[in-house]
């Protein structure tokens, strides 16, 4: 199910790199996005803790291979970044 928030806009000012690594962080920010919303109701990344990102880390990616997390961690640092930027409107 594609949710109403577009991943792609809020990561595009911090995306950076192949075409490849920023399809891959888009995908995994989406997966995060949608296990985090079923699981805490959070409706964009504006609104996530740091809990929810741990929780994520902590339950869903449990018994995830090393390497999986690994990337799922970069694509977290990411959001993370975009988050701390301030917003000019």
């Amino acid at each position: 199910m594609k949710s109403e928030f577009d991943m792609t806009l809020f990561l595009n000012p911090v995306l950076k790199g192949a075409h490849a690594t920023r399809q891959r962080h888009i995908r995994q920010a989406e997966r995060m996005h949608e296990v985090i919303r079923e699981q805490w109701g959070c409706a964009t990344p504006w609104g996530w803790r740091e809990k929810h990102v741990r929780w994520f880390f902590g339950h869903y990616l449990r018994c995830s291979a090393p390497a999986t997390v690994y990337y799922y961690e970069l694509t977290a640092g990411l959001i993370r970044r975009r988050k701390a930027q301030v917003v000019i409107v």
